[in-house]
């Protein structure tokens, strides 16, 4: 059963949130976050990525970068910018974007449900990116950046939620660059934070929806920490991480789309009629149509979109096989396209749904031969690649709007 329990949260003075609230660090590369921190020096960017803070060139993985992002952390509580709370709480983070809205609750999730699974992955981590983030919650002594998990719905958190929502004035409440209204609530009531914590152990999976290399690093420091500890108790404050946990009818995925660069040496003629035996094609014309329901997908070649329904042939019950993105993988970008290994190959790149199948027609003006608009995955799928221990392809999935970073802070 799940672990989730309330914590002290250093936070934002409130007249200063929406200065300090940022993107998550890594939709920034480094000149693009040098950009932000220029025009926002409060920006949390400046801790996500401390090497804003140096000379271009400086090697962004030296101990000096991460010693600094400690350094402004501490220098920032030091001067009341972020306070603490006084006792330890649950946090309703509301996040509103073109008028849907999402509501989660900020708590901390253990480390040990991670190990035993209860808290369950649906994707695999790269041991550069695990570092990175390792190093930097080591030096800071804190977790900065929230994993987004996910939840059943469980209609008893959802009363509490919405009356502390419905009863209480939200302490931050502002747009963020992005587009998006912020809404935050504190619960500190000690009944309210003993059922919520009494409810989530009744819990047995929680799912990983977006953060799965910070949360590898977070459970690899705490497990780190416990292993130097002379009093291991498993209950310390490095034992948990820092999450938003949401329920899944509150959640929505994208689609992650694809473009190629090229036909592998066919002809358009011969790559539609190789298409043909997998999929039902239909011409659609100039303008862009999405994907209207599974096992749809949307092509653009040439100027023109095109519906493509799989056949029956090339379903699959498997929860990994038959996702949209793996039918497409493994009928045509991988037998026909060439494309064997989409996390490395250059010929193919992926693009958010939040971008817009504009920006897929564009991408063909430019720079590819042809493009893939695929049908979002649901949650459900999501949970239940997990549920069977199993991993989804690359990109397969794109969660919108981002949970930002330096609204709340958990320190060891």
């Amino acid at each position: 059963m799940a672990s989730i329990r309330p914590f002290k949260a250093y936070r934002p003075e409130p007249s200063l949130a929406d200065k300090c609230a940022a993107l998550p660090y890594d939709v920034f590369n480094s000149k693009e976050a040098r950009v932000e921190v220029e025009k926002e020096p409060l920006s949390f960017l400046a801790i996500d990525r401390p090497e804003t803070q140096f000379e271009e060139g400086h090697d962004i993985y030296a101990d000096d970068v991460y010693k600094k992002a400690h350094d402004i952390l501490w220098n920032r509580i030091d001067k009341g910018i972020y306070v603490q709370d006084s006792v330890p709480c649950f946090y309703v983070y509301e996040q509103t974007m073109d008028g849907r809205k999402q509501t989660g609750l900020v708590g901390c999730a253990s480390i040990d449900d991670y190990v035993n699974n209860v808290i369950k992955k649906h994707e695999n981590t790269l041991e550069k990116k695990e570092q990175d983030r390792i190093r930097h919650v080591d030096a800071c002594d804190a977790q900065t950046g929230p994993i987004f998990l996910g939840y059943r719905n469980n209609k008893e958190i959802d009363k509490i939620v919405e009356k502390i929502k419905y009863t209480q004035t939200p302490v931050y409440e502002f747009t963020s660059k992005d587009g998006v209204i912020n809404r935050v609530w504190v619960a500190a009531d000690e009944d309210d934070v003993k059922k919520i914590s009494d409810i989530f152990e009744t819990i047995d999976s929680i799912y990983i929806a977006d953060g799965h290399h910070r949360c590898a690093s977070a459970v690899k420091v705490g497990l780190k920490r416990r292993s130097e500890d002379s009093n291991p108790t498993g209950q310390k404050e490095y034992d948990y991480f820092l999450s938003v946990l949401f329920p899944e009818n509150e959640l929505m995925i994208m689609d992650y789309n694809r473009v190629v660069k090229d036909l592998n040496g066919l002809s358009d003629q011969e790559f539609m009629d190789k298409l043909k035996e997998k999929y039902d094609v239909k011409e659609l014309g100039k303008e862009a149509v999405k994907p209207v329901a599974k096992y749809h997908a949307s092509m653009y070649m040439n100027n023109i979109w095109y519906d493509l329904v799989a056949k029956e042939s090339v379903r699959k019950d498997d929860a990994v096989e038959g996702l949209d993105v793996s039918i497409l993988q493994n009928e045509i970008l991988d037998p026909v396209l060439g494309i064997k290994d989409p996390k490395n190959d250059s010929r193919i790149d992926f693009v958010g749904g939040i971008r817009g199948l504009k920006e897929l027609e564009r991408r063909c003006h430019e720079d590819m031969k042809i493009a893939f608009a695929m049908y979002p995955t649901s949650i459900g799928e999501l949970f239940a690649v997990a549920d069977a221990g199993k991993l989804m392809p690359p990109k397969s999935t794109w969660f919108e709007p981002k949970l930002l970073s330096g609204l709340f802070i958990h320190t060891f």
